[in-house]
């Protein structure tokens, strides 16, 4: 029993997995929709979240299965538990990456950046497919200190998010309130993003470990 267990669990981390990929491989394609102004990489984007509502369900089908025929208690519980967790903070980071697309779409044929941030949203875009990865390999390889991890990464982000405010409230800003409004919503999704990888983290140490990452930390 405990065997087809740990073999449905598996599945269903394999399933969160490819979300984190598809969750990716979407913010890096909106970035450079972003980026390039390109209409035809913002509609690949939005047209593919598709795929990300199919995992999605298959995820939460492979959850309620284990619930419903393996009756879990205790640390088994906690591994289901946090698999439906995961799913909505996966499931998330593919609607922020949406998101991003759809900003560049509404904007075409004009740059929703003005030049002068296009390093920052570079180097976010760089941060949040590296989070994407980094969450996949912990949801496969279960290892909490590699999830803890995350947290720096995490760090950079929050970084160049409040950067970008310093940017915006330079009195030489010259390009108006709409584009003030896109900047600020964008890097708001691009922190999104990053939170959510870190809840992901966070999730796989209480799977894997029964304890918060702080608790981890005090004892290891």
């Amino acid at each position: 029993m405990r065997t087809a267990y740990h073999e449905q669990l598996e599945g269903l981390n394999t399933i969160l997995g490819e979300m984190c990929d598809l969750a990716g491989a979407a913010m890096a394609r909106a970035t450079q929709a972003l980026l390039q102004a390109d209409l035809a990489v913002a509609e690949e984007v939005i047209t593919d979240n598709d795929r990300m509502n199919e995992l999605s369900a298959r995820a939460e089908e492979q959850a309620f299965a284990l619930l419903a025929l393996q009756a879990p208690v205790a640390g088994d519980l906690r591994g289901i538990v946090s698999g439906f967790q995961i799913v909505a903070d996966v499931d998330r980071m593919g609607a922020l990456a949406l998101h991003v697309a759809k900003v560049a779409r509404r904007r075409h044929p004009a740059k929703a950046l003005p030049e002068e941030v296009n390093g920052y949203f570079a180097e976010m875009g760089r941060l949040a497919v590296q989070l994407a990865q980094t969450a996949r390999e912990v949801l496969t390889t279960q290892n909490p200190q590699d999830a803890i991890r995350l947290q720096e990464d995490d760090d950079a982000m929050d970084d160049l998010h409040r950067h970008l405010f310093t940017v915006l409230m330079d009195r030489e800003w010259s390009h108006g309130v709409a584009a003030a409004v896109d900047v600020t919503l964008l890097g708001r999704y691009y922190e999104r993003f990053a939170d959510h990888a870190v809840l992901i983290g966070r999730r796989v140490v209480f799977q894997a470990t029964g304890q918060t990452p702080e608790q981890y930390l005090e004892v290891s």
